[in-house]
């Protein structure tokens, strides 16, 4: 019997050895990463333009990089805060003080000591210019499908903003996601231009980069729910205790948009265009969302033409979404 208890504790111990050891590698294991490019991106008046166009409107970067009024629809951007970051990302349930930087060209408190390659390496592998890991809320892991070309006009652009000195703290991620997320970034190697003259290529490749299905995707967990791509539901909530599920944008019949039209789609989008050119009206919590109308509104016909097309081949979810949550409806209401 002694024997057998000695073998049981021993056995034990070797278990507990080897979680430790794994919990170490978790620790001291850096993110997969490749050094930084050494490409020095030529600012030109093209990749100028481009770059606005993927930071301000495609990809939303100043979404989170700039201070906004949270009192007007849809929380437009503050003129003269673009690029200088929030701090403390404004959300509830997210595990830690998850911090967003300042990404004007400040020598001291941005990115303005950083070279083109690890500008580029941050955006689309996730690592910063010391070889951390991003939390993934940063949205790398789409980022990453971002062309080589389009990739250095938004390091054109971001050159080109005005340094505002706003120092932010470093993300602080809680255990044991901060070592989970070591597993997000990775290498991006080449990637070509997209064929415009592939539609729904074009398409996806904007929808990528946009980050949609990131949004319009259930989670649990911090892990996307399979089979539930684009179906939306997933909740956002802030600490001023405004809350709204996501949208399905699949092309299902019932509960998502696969009665529109390709006009009907165009003309959501451009319906809040009177609000992106002159001023976003005041609301409340009800009408709380995060869906970047302000920008998205702004694409060109060419480019939601393209979107749509490639919603169409989404897989038809399912998915009844009451958006929006208040503290009398019945719980759960809006997710599956």
């Amino acid at each position: 019997m002694r024997k057998l208890l000695r073998w049981v504790v021993l056995g034990l111990l070797a278990v507990v050895a080897v979680a430790g050891v794994f919990v170490l590698y978790l620790f001291l294991r850096p993110p997969k990463m490749a050094p930084p490019s050494a490409v020095r991106v030529e600012i030109t008046p093209a990749r100028l333009e481009r770059g606005k166009h993927i930071v301000e409107i495609v990809s939303d970067c100043f979404g989170c990089h700039a201070q906004r009024d949270l009192t007007r629809f849809d929380a437009p951007v503050i003129r003269g805060t673009e690029g200088s970051g929030i701090g403390p990302m404004p959300l509830k349930g997210l595990p830690g003080d998850i911090e967003v930087p300042n990404i004007t060209p400040d020598k001291e408190t941005g990115i303005g000591t950083w070279t083109d390659g690890e500008i580029i390496r941050a955006i689309r592998e996730g690592v910063d210019k010391d070889g951390r890991t991003l939390f993934p809320m940063m949205p790398y892991p789409s980022y990453r499908f971002m062309s080589d070309e389009d990739v250095y006009s938004v390091v054109a652009y971001l050159r080109s903003l005005p340094p505002i000195r706003k120092q932010h703290p470093q993300t602080k991620v809680d255990f044991p996601v901060n070592l989970f997320i070591k597993s997000a970034p990775a290498p991006a190697g080449h990637v070509p231009e997209p064929n415009r003259g592939d539609k729904l290529a074009y398409g996806k490749y904007l929808a990528t980069i946009a980050d949609c299905e990131e949004c319009h995707t259930q989670e649990v967990k911090g892990q996307r729910v399979a089979g539930k791509e684009f179906a939306g539901g997933r909740l956002f909530e802030t600490p001023g205790g405004a809350s709204v599920y996501t949208a399905n944008i699949t092309p299902e019949k019932d509960t998502g948009i696969g009665v529109w039209t390709e006009q009907r789609f165009i003309q959501k989008m451009r319906s809040y265009l009177p609000y992106a050119e002159g001023e976003s009206p005041k609301v409340g919590p009800e009408s709380f969302t995060l869906m970047p109308w302000l920008n998205l509104c702004r694409l060109s016909d060419e480019e939601l033409s393209a979107i749509y097309a490639y919603l169409r081949t989404i897989p038809p979810v399912y998915n009844s979404v009451e958006k929006h949550k208040f503290p009398e409806a019945t719980p759960g209401a809006g997710g599956p």
